[in-house]
């Protein structure tokens, strides 16, 4: 299972389906159409790494969990199993978990969890009038969601698409469209850390569009910008095109502590507190309980089917005259079985480098093979960037 399944399913579609509208088609031997795009190249090395974090994202195969039920005289609202999409689509399923929530005339609340979910959602809550509590086991920075990548990526290692059901896929689209517009919102001069930044995919061949139409609805239909395709001399990358897009970058750090002092603002509290058993929630003062565990789910309601889905970044000095992100490498074609293609996300905290994801690992410690995967195919890619650069390739 690919976490960055939009690279590889149903953003295929809107990748080729974008081919015949926006790449130029140059004949052999012809000019650049357009000017040479300029970018700084990564200082990848290894002297430069000043710390590699793992993390476990709640992946469930069937996808995320979103709906009411009831725990005695409680009303239980689950939001949980969003893979490596719930910093993306967070705000979306939070906006409906209030919802359900709202269903019932009181207005205090407990969320359980303080990652990017639980923090979306009693931000939601408030919203609509909610007193809210969250109860962790632990808060930003020592989160999962701090040990993400964390772009807008709403479709990335969240459902296995046989698994997908109509009415799943509605809740899916209503929830990234809210979530989309709300980031977009927090763009600009604030302080979310959210921001716009173009990513390239740098290939030697470009990926042919659809021959037939999909079986099953796209779901990042007017979710993804582009692609716009940079031909041979346009591109400062040592392959022949460079997929452009523009995307949103989260910075975790900045993002989460915003979120949490947001939601000390309105009123909220959070208490640090363990849950063994569901039952254990019958303790709480609160008449809505939102379960936003992620993994914890899995204990403490009994839910099997969510499995962990191990990734690691490595962090490198920050770089501030790099300003965009890079998805793959010279030599992905070759990567082994369950791996991913590499991610590049500059950001204030540090050149993060990342593409792992290992199903149903639980251990926090480094995987050392995919680290050096990693780290190396990202010195080759960026030093042949610059080799090119001062070479003054332009064809």
């Amino acid at each position: 299972m690919r976490r960055r399944t939009f690279l590889t399913t149903g953003s295929m579609v809107a990748l080729g389906a974008g081919f015949a509208a926006c790449a130029p088609n140059p004949k052999p031997g012809l000019t650049p159409l357009r000017p040479r795009v300029n970018l700084a190249p990564v200082d990848a090395s290894w002297d430069r790494i000043i710390r590699t974090t793992v993390g476990l994202r709640p992946h469930r195969d069937a996808g995320f969990v979103l709906k009411a039920d009831k725990l005695d005289d409680k009303l239980l609202v689950h939001n949980y199993g969003h893979g490596g999409a719930g910093m993306s689509i967070s705000w979306g399923t939070g906006l409906m978990a209030a919802e359900f929530a709202s269903q019932q005339p009181g207005r205090r609340a407990a969320v359980i969890g303080s990652g990017a979910v639980g923090l979306t959602t009693a931000r939601q809550l408030q919203r609509r009038g909610f007193d809210v509590t969250i109860y962790a086991l632990a808060v930003p920075p020592n989160v999962t969601s701090n040990m993400s990548l964390a772009g807008f990526t709403p479709y990335s290692g969240l459902v296995v698409e046989d698994r997908r059901t109509p009415e799943w896929d509605a809740q899916f689209t209503r929830a990234a469209a809210i979530a989309y517009r709300q980031l977009q919102l927090l763009t600009g001069e604030s302080p979310y850390g959210v921001s716009w930044v173009d990513s390239y995919q740098p290939t030697d061949e470009l990926p042919r569009p659809p021959q037939s139409a999909p079986p099953r609805p796209n779901l990042q239909a007017g979710l993804i910008i582009g692609p716009e395709i940079l031909q041979p001399g346009e591109h400062p990358f040592p392959t022949k095109y460079a997929i452009r897009r523009a995307g949103i970058r989260i910075e975790p750090s900045i993002y989460l502590d915003a979120l949490v002092r947001d939601v000390l603002m309105f009123g909220g509290r959070i208490v640090m507190k363990k849950f063994d058993t569901a039952r254990d929630l019958m303790a709480l003062a609160e008449p809505v309980v939102v379960n936003c565990s992620g993994l914890g789910a899995r204990d403490l309601f009994g839910d099997q089917e969510l499995v962990p889905l191990k990734g690691q970044l490595t962090v490198m000095v920050p770089q501030p005259e790099v300003n965009y992100q890079t998805n793959g490498g010279v030599r992905d074609e070759q990567l082994p079985p369950g791996s991913l293609g590499l991610h590049m996300m500059p950001r204030s905290d540090g050149i993060i480098l990342g593409g792992t994801s290992e199903r149903g690992v639980t251990t926090m410690e480094p995987n050392e093979a995919e680290r050096k995967r990693v780290v190396d195919g990202h010195i080759e890619l960026f030093t042949a960037m610059r080799a090119r650069g001062r070479a003054g390739v332009r064809t």
